[in-house]
């Protein structure tokens, strides 16, 4: 993962550039927020915005390695018990004094916002006692052994106490509630046009560059670029492969690219009988659900040629995946392998569950989310309709997909997940473990598989006496999610921002676009 120079070409210049952009900075992002409260929704658009106005314990560097946020310090004292040192010279935007308590009230309240779609309770809900020692000094404490609280911490966005007492969601979405410790204060959201904010001239940190940024939300990918070229924005996230050769040729601009944490998957579901999108091959609805066997699911991962998808849909800007993580991160399995496309294989899979003849099924997909995720779609279900599952694809807007997806409303959907923490047991407590609204637990497991085994196995990783056996169990418990397929990883995609050549950004495995980062480039 590496940060790419820009590319020059002889083609005629794009007239971008001006001493107006000087104290003003303007960004196109691909998907929109869905609120401003930090805690609403464990969404990666929701996490970026989050970090212009808010600052978490423990900051991720581009590659998510843990590094001091408004924690100078941590260690750990016991095996359930973490202290965190706070940096004493950090001010709200209000001015008043950021303390402990403020730690104290953000763990209340992150895991119990009304109405979460998926909540940040798969973090806080291993807390069993926040101590504060000091108005600096507060301990971390877990009923069990816990090796990850750094990780844990670098998530939760810390609110001011003052504020966050009284107020609601919608409090954050109208800014009543948007006072923060971060680099940048928050002016206003207009939903579907722009996210406005102002420079803190008191941040604790780097002080920020731009006095007004403008955060404009693009969906489209050739609109965004166009708004690029065109001088209307100043920097884009994620522009599609098919832009890329255009971008590389135009001298005006820079681009940064990395293989990011971003996997994209099928999830399917498992748990049910009677599945609402199966249908035999008259189109008659299925009274039995083939994907509750493993073949079946084995079948589908034989019949997906990762490769092809990744070099000619996504045009190498992908990288095929057979895990969670990429084998790189610790925690994952270093050699583990994308499943072989093997079309025979596939065929025979189904035949031995039971389905030589096949189905009928439907991949419900974003159109607007993921890089070219609607065109990766209808390239599973060519690859599935060949093996004998013949599949149609429905694509809409990511708002009404993640409602529904959400409600179960679907047999086998398209989705990514980016590891907010940088390591497996995220995905592996988000996405394949047994749903319990408890816990935490499966927040994000919309096709309720559920394997004893393998809850077992993340719990007993969780509760590891040390970072080492921490590595080992979350290994297992990949192996058996990966064995079982519990959904089929598909591929990681590489993400590109591109910018105006005199602006500098570092490109980042979270996928995340954080303004505070985006600055004039060196001289």
């Amino acid at each position: 993962m590496h940060k790419l120079p820009g590319f020059a070409a002889a083609a005629a210049a794009v007239a971008l550039m001006g001493s107006a952009y000087a104290a003003d900075l303007k960004v196109g992002i691909s998907a929109e927020p869905n609120s401003m409260d930090p805690h609403y929704h464990t969404l990666s658009p929701n996490n970026m915005m989050a970090t212009a106005v808010f600052d978490t314990l423990v900051y991720q560097d581009e590659f998510q390695n843990k590094v001091p946020g408004l924690a100078e310090s941590w260690k750990q004292l016991a095996p359930n018990v973490w202290e965190f040192k706070l940096r004493k010279d950090v001010k709200w935007h209000d001015g008043s004094p950021f303390t402990a308590a403020d730690v104290k009230f953000t763990m209340s309240r992150a895991g119990n916002v009304p109405n979460s779609p998926s909540s940040f309770k798969l973090f806080t809900g291993v807390l069993s006692d926040v101590e504060v020692v000091d108005d600096y000094t507060v301990r971390m404490k877990t009923k069990d052994a816990f090796p990850l609280m750094p990780e844990y911490m670098s998530v939760l966005y810390i609110v001011s106490k003052k504020y966050g007492e009284t107020a609601t969601t919608n409090d954050y979405n109208s800014g009543k509630a948007m006072i923060g410790t971060g680099p940048y204060k928050f002016v206003e959201w207009v939903k579907g046009d722009r996210i406005v904010y102002t420079k803190n001239p008191d941040y604790w940190g780097e002080k920020p560059e731009w006095d007004k940024v403008t955060v404009k939300p693009i969906s489209d990918n050739a609109a965004r670029v166009a708004a690029l070229l065109a001088g209307d924005v100043d920097i884009v996230d994620f522009p599609s492969p098919s832009d890329m050769p255009k971008l590389k040729k135009t001298p005006n601009i820079t681009l940064a690219q990395v293989q990011s944490t971003r996997l994209i998957y099928l999830h399917y579901d498992t748990n049910r009988d009677k599945s609402p999108f199966i249908f035999d091959n008259s189109g008659k609805p299925l009274d039995v659900n083939p994907l509750k066997d493993v073949r079946v699911r084995q079948a589908m991962s034989a019949a997906i040629n990762r490769k092809a998808i990744a070099e000619r849909v996504m045009d190498g800007l992908a990288v095929p995946s057979g895990q969670l993580m990429p084998p790189d991160v610790l925690g994952a399995i270093p050699d583990r392998k994308a499943d072989a496309f093997d079309l025979d294989k596939a065929k025979k899979l189904l035949k031995a569950a039971g389905w030589g003849d096949g189905f009928k099924i439907t991949i419900h997909a974003p159109n607007n989310r993921y890089i070219n995720d609607e065109k990766v779609a209808q390239a599973v279900a060519q690859n599935l309709s060949r093996a004998g599952i013949k599949t149609n694809v429905v694509a809409m807007p990511s708002g009404p997909f993640f409602s529904k997806g959400t409600a179960l409303e679907f047999s086998l959907m398209l989705v990514g997940w980016n590891s907010g923490t940088g390591e497996p047991s995220d995905p592996l407590r988000a996405l394949v473990s047994t749903y319990d609204k408890t816990t935490g637990a499966g927040a994000t497991n919309r096709g309720r598989y559920s394997n004893p085994a393998l809850d077992q196995m993340v719990a007993d990783s969780l509760k590891a006496p040390n970072r080492e056996e921490w590595v080992r169990l979350s290994q297992e418990a990949t192996k058996i999610a990966m064995n079982d397929l519990a959904i089929i990883p598909l591929y990681f995609q590489v993400n590109v921002w591109a910018m105006r050549k005199d602006l500098d950004y570092v490109a980042r495995a979270d996928e995340y676009t954080q303004i505070q980062d985006i600055v004039s480039k060196k001289k």
